[in-house]
C-alpha cells in the first residue's frame, strides 16, 4: 500500500449506559451516508435481537463475518481481510472494545483492528459505553458493582475525528427497559433492580459527559492553539486564584472554590508566581504547602510560574488556561504605602484583565501592611530616571531653603543637610544618581555658603578639605546602598528560584514526578510554547536546549530565558533526567522482580513440601509394607483398613501434585484451558462430592458459564472445602447462584468467623491458612489456585461479608454466547448491496 494514503477518519458513538440507542445511531448515520452516495458498508453490527435496530441494517451492505471455533464454542468475528479487500469508503464496525477470540483474526481487541482500517484510509464508524473507558473502569464497577473485562485506552477514543453522546435520562431508559426493548422479559427484574437503577444511571450518566465535555475543551485548546487565539471564551468557567503564600490564601482558595461550584464542571486553578526581582522574597513555603494541599482537597489544580512582572504573569497564565474569572486579594498595603508606591498588583490585574472577571476579596490583613519585603527591590524603570533627576533638583530645591535660614544655621549644619539630601537620593537612584547629587550639592555649598559667596572660589584650605570629605562620603554611602541593593536583589533572586524548586521537589513527593508531568510542568513554569526530551539538541531553530542526563537534552521552544531563568531550568533538567534513570531502574526492576518472586515461592514450597508431601506418603508406604509383611497376618478388616488408609494417602498425594502442578502452570501462564458452555449442574455434583453438609440452592435456572468444566470443577471443590474446614458444626455449607448482567455469580457460604477487610488479599497467597489452628490440612494452596484458575477462565473471586457472620467467596464469569439465530438477512453476500 502507498505511503500517501490518507488516513480514515473515526467517528464514535459513546453511549452513557447500555441501551441508550447507539448501535441504532450508528447504523441511521450509515444509512443517510449511502443515501448520499457514499460507499457504506457493515464489517460488524451486534443488534441483540433488537428488531428496530436489525430493521436499519436494510439497504445496508454486509460483510460476512469469519467463524471460529475455541475450546469446544463457536464464535463469530468480524472479517477483517475481507474489509480491507472490498474497501469501501465508510465501514461500520460496532463492538468497539470487544476482545477478539483467540484465532479469529490478527489482532487482539477490535480497536486494533478499526485502527488497521483507519490506516489503510477508511473512515470508520464505531459505538462503545462509557464503562469501556480504561480510565473510568475502575469507577464504574464501584458504582454498579459489575466488573468490565474489555476496556479501550482512552487516546485512542480521543483521537477520533468526532465523538457523539448518545445519553438518555435514566427514567426514559428504565421504562424502555421495562418495554423490553433493551433485555430479554425474564432478565429485565435482575436488572432494573441492580444495574439499572436510577442511581446508578445517573452516576453513568454524568460520567459520560464530564468524559465528553474534557474532549470537547481539549479540541477548543488546540483550535484556539492553531488560530492564536488569545481571547477567552467563555464555554466553560474556569476560575484562577492567585497565591502569595499570606495568610489570606486559605480565604482566597475557598472563595474562588465557591464560585466555580456555581458552575457545574467549573474548574479551579490556584497559581503562584515566582520573581526574581524580590516579589517572592519572604514567601512562607510552609502556608504555600499547605494551601497547595487545600486546593487539590477542592478538587482544584496547583501551579507555578516563573514571570518579571506578577501582574503580566497572572494575566498570561489566566488567557493560556481560557480562564473566565480571576480572584485576587485586596492589598495587604497600608494606604500611606499605596499613595507613596503607587498602584499595585490587583490595579494593574484589573487594568490588564480585559475580558476576564477580576475579583478582590477582602481579608483579615487587607490594609495591615505588608508581611512581604518591599515591592520596590530593585532598580525599577522609574528610579532610574528619578534617580537622576533628584540628584539636580534636591540640591537645588535645598538649597532655596537654606538660603532664607542662613542667619540660625552655620556652614557645618548646612553641609550634613547637603549629605543627608545625597544620601536620599543614592537610596532613590543609586550610585550615578549619587554622584550627581554630590557634584551638584559640593557646587551649591562652594557658591552660596562658603566665602566669598557668590563666587566659585576656595580660599579656606579647611573648607577645601571639608569639601573634600563631603564628596567622599556621599560617594561611599551611595556605593553601600548600590552594594546592600544588589545583595538584597541577588538574595531575592536565590529566594524565588528555591521556591521554584521547592515548588517541583512537593509535586515529585506527591507522586508527579513522571517524565509526562516533569515535562509539561517545566513548560508552564517558564511559560513557554513547548518542552520534549531529545536525544540530540536542535540546531539552529531557536530552541534553549540544556543536558538532562547522558544521551538526554531538555528542549524548551517560546520565548528566551534570561540567565537566572536557565540557572532554574538547569535544576528542572537535572530533575527530568534523575526521572529518566529512575523509569530505567524500575524497568530493570520490573524484570528482576518475577525471579525474585518464583525465588520465593520457590523457598515456600520447599518449606511447605516437608511436612505435607510427607505425611500421606508415610501413611501410605507404612499401609503397604504392613501388607507385604509376612511375620503378621492380618484378618480381612485389616487389610481392607490398611488398603483403605493407603489409597487415601496415594489420593491425598494426587490432589496435592495436581494443585502444585496447576500452581506452577498458572505462574508460568501454559495452563491449558477448554473453554465451553458449561452449566452448574454439570459440575457441582463432582466438585461437592466430598464435603459433607452443603445445602444447593436456585442453581437450575442460570444459564450456562463460559468455563472450562474440570477446572471450574476444581474451583467449587476447593471452595467448598475452605467453606467446611470455618463453618461451625451443624451449620451447612451454602452454594448459590445467580445471573446478572451478563455473567454468572456463584457464591460459596460459610458462618465461620470471617476476615476483617485488610486480610482478605492475603487469604489468595499461596501457603497461607489465615484463620486456622490446625497446619496439617494442606499446604494452603486451595484458595490461591481457586482464585488463579477462575480468573485464567476470564473470571474474577472476591470475597464478601456473609450477613450475620461469616464469609463469602463470589466466583464471577461471563455467560456463554448463546446459540446462534440465523435471520435472512444473515446470507447476504458482499456484493449485494
Amino acid at each position: 500500500m502507498s505511503g500517501d494514503v490518507r488516513p480514515g477518519r473515526l467517528k464514535v458513538y459513546l453511549g452513557a449506559a447500555p441501551g441508550v440507542g447507539k448501535t441504532y445511531r450508528m447504523l441511521d448515520e450509515g444509512r443517510r451516508r449511502a443515501a448520499r452516495g457514499a460507499d457504506v458498508v457493515v464489517g460488524f453490527a451486534e443488534c441483540h435481537g433488537r428488531p428496530r435496530t436489525e430493521a436499519m441494517l436494510d439497504g445496508l451492505e454486509t460483510v460476512p463475518r469469519v467463524r471460529c471455533d475455541y475450546r469446544g464454542g463457536r464464535f463469530e468475528e468480524m472479517d477483517l481481510d475481507a474489509v480491507l479487500a472490498r474497501r469501501p469508503q465508510v465501514a461500520i464496525v460496532d463492538e468497539f472494545a470487544h476482545s477478539n477470540v483467540p484465532g479469529g483474526g490478527r489482532n487482539a481487541k477490535r480497536w486494533q483492528d478499526v485502527e488497521v482500517l483507519l490506516a489503510a484510509g477508511i473512515d470508520v464508524i464505531t459505538a462503545l459505553n462509557v464503562q469501556h473507558l480504561a480510565s473510568l473502569n475502575d469507577v464504574v464497577e464501584k458504582i454498579t458493582g459489575v466488573p468490565q473485562h474489555e476496556t479501550v485506552p482512552d487516546d485512542v477514543v480521543r483521537r477520533a475525528t468526532q465523538i457523539e453522546l448518545v445519553d438518555m435520562p435514566p427514567e426514559g431508559l428504565r421504562r424502555r427497559m421495562a418495554h423490553g426493548n433493551i433485555h430479554a422479559p425474564e432478565k429485565v427484574d435482575a436488572a432494573l433492580a441492580n444495574y439499572f437503577r436510577p442511581g446508578n444511571l445517573t452516576a453513568l450518566r454524568q460520567l459520560a459527559l464530564l468524559w465528553t465535555a474534557d474532549r470537547v475543551d481539549e479540541a477548543l485548546t488546540s483550535y484556539r492553539a492553531e488560530h492564536s487565539i488569545g481571547g477567552v471564551w467563555e464555554t466553560r468557567e474556569r476560575v484562577v486564584v492567585a497565591l502569595t503564600g499570606g495568610p489570606e490564601g486559605d480565604t482566597l482558595i475557598r472563595r474562588a472554590a465557591r464560585i466555580a461550584a456555581r458552575s457545574a464542571g467549573g474548574d479551579l486553578l490556584a497559581v503562584h508566581v515566582a520573581r526574581s526581582d524580590g516579589l517572592a522574597a519572604g514567601v512562607s513555603h510552609a502556608s504555600l504547602t499547605r494551601q497547595r494541599r487545600l486546593v487539590e482537597d477542592l478538587g482544584g489544580s496547583y501551579h507555578s510560574v516563573v514571570g518579571d512582572d506578577i501582574a503580566t504573569a497572572l494575566v498570561d497564565f489566566a488567557r493560556a488556561e481560557n480562564a473566565t474569572q480571576l480572584v485576587l486579594g485586596t492589598s495587604r498595603r497600608s494606604r500611606l504605602e499605596r499613595f507613596l508606591t503607587g498602584p499595585g498588583t490587583g490595579e494593574t490585574v484589573t487594568e490588564l484583565s480585559g475580558d476576564i472577571d477580576v475579583h478582590r476579596v477582602t481579608h483579615e490583613r487587607a490594609g495591615r501592611g505588608t508581611l512581604l519585603p518591599s515591592r520596590r527591590r530593585t532598580l525599577s524603570t522609574g528610579r532610574l530616571v528619578a534617580g537622576p533627576v533628584a540628584g539636580l533638583v534636591l540640591p537645588v530645591l535645598l538649597t532655596l531653603v537654606l538660603d532664607r535660614l542662613r542667619g540660625p544655621l552655620d556652614l557645618t549644619s548646612e553641609a550634613l543637610l547637603f549629605l543627608l539630601a545625597v544620601v536620599g537620593v543614592a537610596c532613590i537612584g543609586g550610585v550615578a544618581s549619587a554622584l550627581i547629587a554630590s557634584v551638584t550639592a559640593s557646587l551649591l555649598l562652594n557658591y552660596w555658603f562658603i566665602p566669598p559667596i557668590g563666587a566659585f572660589t576656595l580660599d579656606d584650605p579647611n573648607a577645601l578639605i571639608a569639601l573634600g570629605v563631603f564628596a567622599v562620603v556621599a560617594a561611599t554611602v551611595a556605593a553601600v546602598v548600590d552594594r546592600s541593593l544588589r545583595l538584597s536583589r541577588r538574595s531575592a533572586r536565590a529566594t524565588a528560584e528555591a521556591e521554584t524548586m521547592s515548588s517541583l521537589a512537593g509535586s515529585i513527593v506527591r507522586g508527579g514526578a513522571t517524565i509526562p508531568a516533569l515535562l509539561e510542568r517545566t513548560r508552564e513554569t517558564f511559560g513557554m510554547d513547548s518542552a520534549e526530551l531529545v536525544e540530540e539538541p536542535p540546531d539552529g531553530d531557536g530552541a534553549t536546549a540544556v543536558p538532562a542526563g547522558p544521551d538526554a537534552y531538555l528542549v524548551l521552544r517560546g520565548r528566551t530565558l534570561s540567565s537566572s531563568e536557565r540557572r532554574v531550568l538547569a535544576a528542572f533538567a537535572a530533575h527530568v533526567g534523575a526521572a529518566v534513570e529512575r523509569a530505567r531502574l524500575a524497568e530493570a526492576a520490573a524484570e528482576v522482580e518475577p525471579v525474585k518472586a518464583a525465588d520465593r515461592m520457590r523457598t515456600a514450597l520447599l518449606r511447605a513440601v516437608g511436612h505435607d508431601l510427607r505425611t500421606p506418603l508415610a501413611a501410605g508406604w507404612a499401609a503397604v509394607t504392613s501388607l507385604r509383611s509376612r511375620d503378621v497376618e492380618f484378618s480381612p478388616e485389616d487389610r481392607d483398613e490398611l488398603l483403605a488408609t493407603a489409597d487415601e494417602s496415594m489420593a491425598r498425594l494426587s490432589r496435592l501434585v495436581e494443585n502444585l502442578l496447576d500452581l506452577s502452570r498458572l505462574e508460568a501462564g501454559v495452563l491449558a484451558l477448554d473453554l465451553r458452555a458449561t452449566a452448574l449442574e454439570e459440575v457441582l455434583p463432582a466438585a461437592l462430592m466430598d464435603v459433607p453438609e452443603v445445602d444447593v440452592r436456585d442453581v437450575e435456572e442460570i444459564p450456562p458459564a463460559l468455563a472450562d468444566p474440570p477446572l471450574l470443577e476444581r474451583v467449587i471443590a476447593n471452595l467448598a472445602a475452605n467453606a467446611a474446614r470455618h463453618t461451625p458444626s451443624g451449620t451447612r455449607v451454602l452454594v448459590t447462584a445467580s445471573a446478572l448482567a451478563g455473567r454468572v455469580e456463584l457464591r460459596v457460604v460459610d458462618r465461620g468467623p470471617g476476615l476483617p477487610p485488610t486480610g482478605r488479599e492475603r487469604l489468595f497467597e499461596p501457603f497461607q491458612r489465615l484463620g486456622d489452628t490446625d497446619n496439617t490440612t494442606g499446604l494452603g494452596l486451595g484458595l490461591a489456585l481457586a482464585r488463579g484458575l477462575t480468573e485464567a477462565m476470564n473470571g474474577t473471586l472476591t470475597p464478601e461479608d456473609t450477613p450475620g457472620g461469616g464469609l463469602t467467596m463470589v466466583v464471577s464469569l461471563p455467560l456463554a454466547p448463546q446459540p446462534e439465530i440465523v435471520h435472512p438477512r444473515g446470507a447476504q453476500s458482499v456484493g449485494g448491496a
